[in-house]
């Protein structure tokens, strides 16, 4: 190695590791200051792989790398971004840090002395031999200098839309649909983040799972112009993964490839899907996902906890909360567990039969460390968001939702919890009917926004409008007939209400809720009495005697529901039924002890 003059090459690392592909990647990050600082020390005898995964990645002393790829994954992983940062934003460095193919060690340039022409990349004005070297360099770099040219002028001003369809699970587990549902949402997440891509909802994606279509007919309903498709085959701590992605316009597969590797290496596969999407589309990876160190086993209960709100909507949300409270007893630094269990916390908080402040407590303290252990997890801040508003907190709920949305600008989930959890209930209907609108561009077919964005018409007493988005709900949410019940009563088509509601109100609620409220206002007081004393749920109670226009009960009701939270009691009050005793001075005192604006 020729004499370089290290502090100029220090300096330069500094500057890689200050970049956005570096800057929030704490494994890659060590990685390259390991290498670098070993190699300006002639201590080349340590860029070996079993000391690099001692040394960089933690492994115990025994370390076996026949069992372990982690040194090897790392090292594509850390090429491919230095040749990305030399590509974009590096050009006019005065060092090239390079680790050349088949070791460790890295190399210390100078760009005349490297023969890297940049404006020739950029401009496609490259040798067909330089090309195929940087095609390498780059993994899996799909396509000529000149057309990235071309599709990168095109689509700086506009995103790719981007869905990936749920993987299928070809397992003999009869629960391995959990893995591959949780897998496909963490995808989603990953690229979801990604500069040049806007990606479809995991809730529009997961509308395809278990039904035959074809790539056409799912780029159009998702209105995406890429589908990443695949399947999962899990036996054991065996992994195989097939996945492709595919231009919608002509059916072709840009990308496709198969993994078949240990369990504890998914997130090393999920990173490298990530890449093949983004290098097959030459695109700049522009800010990046923090990649986590997590044991497979507490991954596996946080893919398991995370799926369960997707296969059974509100539901899961009580069902999750015993999988992600493992993870995070596995795994204390992963944020994104902590960021979900805040969620769940904060729908589990109003449920009676549970201790409500502890429940709050553990929401506000789990929402707090997902945003300690990774500030940039747009997850995390979603989820201090609802807490915030779980505690009345309206201005801070909307400063983190507000940042989710910065954050992962592809993501529908915040806009709807701004308008569910801060809009509805202040009674900015108006403002909530923009945020949903918002998150139905993101997520078209997604089952949970068409459902809240129903809810909210009907509070705006658009009830047709309402009805048309019920429609929209997949048979298989479980609040599908539901909303259909309620936005036909709204429209005072009694006698079809009852008719469909009768047969099929044993255990649950909401139906009961629906019929009580249809006898109400077809003046069978008697019958609905009878329904409201079989409803266990005093918010529930309070609509249904206001539809009996009986304030006495509607206010006592609404006390005894009081701690469920502002947010849905802020939410009920809102419905056509609550018209009546808006003015009534107990109501107005009810709001105030909880938080909502009178």
């Amino acid at each position: 190695m020729s004499p370089v003059p290290a502090d100029a090459v220090r300096r330069e690392l500094d500057k890689v590791l200050a970049s956005s592909g570096f800057v929030r990647n704490d494994r890659l990050s060590r990685f390259l200051r390991f290498a670098v600082e070993r190699r300006l020390e002639n201590r080349d005898s340590e860029l070996k792989e079993s000391v690099i995964a001692v040394e960089v990645f933690g492994r115990k002393p025994d370390f076996d790398s026949k069992h372990d790829p982690i040194v090897r994954t790392e090292a594509a992983r850390l090429r491919a971004r230095l040749s990305e940062y030399y590509l974009n934003g590096g050009q006019a460095d005065p060092w090239i840090i390079e680790m050349p193919k088949g070791g460790y060690a890295p190399v210390f340039r100078e760009p005349h002395s490297a023969g890297i022409d940049f404006e020739a990349i950029k401009t496609g004005r490259l040798s067909s031999k330089v090309r195929f070297t940087l095609s390498v360099a780059l993994a899996f770099v799909c396509g000529a200098a000149a057309a990235a040219l071309t599709w990168r002028a095109y689509h700086e001003a506009k995103p790719i839309p981007i869905a990936v369809l749920p993987l299928e699970s070809r397992g003999q587990d009869a629960e391995g649909d959990y893995f591959s549902d949780g897998l496909t949402s963490e995808i989603i997440r990953d690229l979801s983040i990604i500069d040049g891509m806007v990606v479809r909802s995991q809730t529009s994606s997961f509308a395809f799972k278990g039904k035959p279509h074809s790539i056409r007919e799912a780029g159009k309903l998702l209105d995406a112009d890429y589908i990443l498709e695949g399947s999962v085959f899990r036996e054991a701590q065996k992994l195989r993964i097939n996945v492709q992605f595919v231009r919608v316009r002509d059916d072709v597969p840009i990308w496709s490839t198969r993994f078949d590797r240990e369990l504890k290496d998914v997130m090393a596969v999920q990173d490298e899907i990530s890449r093949g999407i983004v290098n097959s589309l030459r695109l700049t990876l522009g800010r990046g996902r923090r990649r986590y160190e997590i044991s497979t086993e507490a991954y596996d209960l946080y893919l398991r906890g995370v799926s369960l709100p997707l296969r059974q909507g509100l539901s899961g949300y009580d069902e999750c909360v015993g999988p992600l409270e493992a993870a995070t007893a596995k795994d204390p630094s992963f944020a994104p567990a902590y960021a979900a269990l805040a969620v769940a916390y904060a729908f589990r908080s109003g449920q009676p039969e549970l201790q409500i402040q502890e429940q709050i407590g553990r929401m506000r303290a789990a929402a707090e460390e997902a945003i300690r252990l990774d500030p940039l997890l747009p997850e995390a801040h979603e989820a201090m968001g609802v807490a915030h508003a779980r505690l009345a907190e309206w201005q801070q709920a909307q400063q983190s939702f507000h940042r989710a949305i910065e954050l992962n600008p592809g993501d529908a989930l915040p806009h709807r919890h701004l308008a569910l959890f801060v809009l509805l209930p202040m009674g900015r209907i108006e403002e909530a009917l923009d945020q949903f609108n918002k998150g139905l561009k993101l997520d078209p077919l997604g089952s949970p926004i068409h459902y809240e964005m129903a809810l909210a018409l009907m509070a705006a007493g658009q009830h047709k409008a309402a009805e048309a988005h019920c429609e929209k709900v997949s048979a298989e949410w479980p609040q599908k007939e539901e909303c259909l019940l309620l936005a036909r009563l709204r429209q005072g088509r009694l006698n079809e209400v009852i008719a469909a509601a009768q047969p099929r109100i044993e255990n649950r609620d909401q139906l009961r809720l629906i019929l009580a409220c249809a006898y109400a206002r077809a003046g069978r007081r008697q019958d609905a009495e009878q329904l409201i004393a079989g409803i266990p749920d005093p918010l529930y109670q309070a609509r249904a005697f206001a539809a009996l226009e009986d304030n006495e009960q509607t206010i006592e009701a609404l006390e005894r529901a009081a701690p469920e939270g502002p947010f849905r009691v802020g939410r009920e009050l809102e419905y056509p039924e609550f018209a009546a005793i808006r003015e009534d001075p107990r109501l107005k005192g009810l709001r105030r002890r909880v938080g909502l604006p009178e």
